[in-house]
């Protein structure tokens, strides 16, 4: 199957710290990829080329067969690239509605009134119905973490990125995450998730991938990559060998 979204030959480094070293990585249509590493290994970073809030030294991003390298953020969220964070970033002075009404406005260029009827579809779609009313920044956290899902999928993506989405929550509020999430790519979505808790990724991935010091170690089937030799010495210190 094509690829969707298409990292190729990607290298960037901040002064002497290389984040991203040629690396080659493609999105199918439909997919879900899990990524993780260890702290440093340049996970968010690819995030950052993928959305355009980073440009890359050298290689090209591209996205449904077209090159999307010099597009600006708002021009990539438009095409169908939208994001969750790490902590989660809500406008905490408005209410959870009029989070998502500006996420809806702003990627599909349309009036306040023209996406009510969206807002409400993706409120319902993330538990968030309840609460449309309640202002974000009094939110818990798992509340939190699906608002910055709702307001992503509010931007009718076809590639949504989510960065260390379960980091933080209780085991049940990951298996609430994983559910959300599980209905997110029955809609169709291609999903790239980063993360730490990988008991929880591994519940939606179809393949994984390892990246380590800016390079990618590993890439294949999930099973096989997180039992691997390399991927156990990077993460418990052990040579591949011992």
């Amino acid at each position: 199957m094509a690829p969707i979204l298409a990292f190729n030959g990607i290298s960037k480094r901040f002064g002497a710290i290389v984040v991203a070293d040629h690396i080659n990585l493609t999105l199918a249509k439909g997919e879900a990829l899990g990524i993780i590493g260890p702290n440093g290994a340049g996970k968010t970073t690819l995030f950052g080329i993928a959305t355009g809030t980073i440009t890359p030294d050298r290689g090209r991003v591209l996205f449904d067969g077209s090159d999307i390298t010099r597009l600006t953020p708002e021009q990539r969220c438009r095409r169908g690239i939208a994001r969750s964070f790490q902590v989660p970033q809500p406008f905490g002075g408005m209410t959870v509605f009029e989070n998502l009404v500006v996420a809806a406005a702003f990627a599909g260029g349309h009036s306040e009134r023209e996406v009510y009827a969206r807002c409400v579809e993706v409120l319902d779609q993330c538990g968030l119905s309840q609460k449309a009313n309640r202002r974000a920044g009094a939110l818990t956290l798992l509340d939190r973490k699906r608002l910055e899902l709702a307001r992503a999928l509010a931007t009718d993506p076809r590639v949504l990125l989510l960065d260390e989405i379960a980091g933080g929550l209780t085991e049940p509020e990951c298996v609430t995450l994983v559910g959300l999430i599980q209905g997110i790519r029955i809609g169709g979505v291609s999903i790239i998730w980063i993360e730490h808790i990988v008991h929880a990724l591994m519940k939606i991935i179809d393949r994984l991938v390892v990246l380590h010091e800016g390079r990618l170690l590993a890439d294949g089937d999930p099973d096989a990559v997180i039992h691997s030799a390399s991927v156990g010495e990077i993460y418990m210190g052990i040579p591949a060998d011992a």
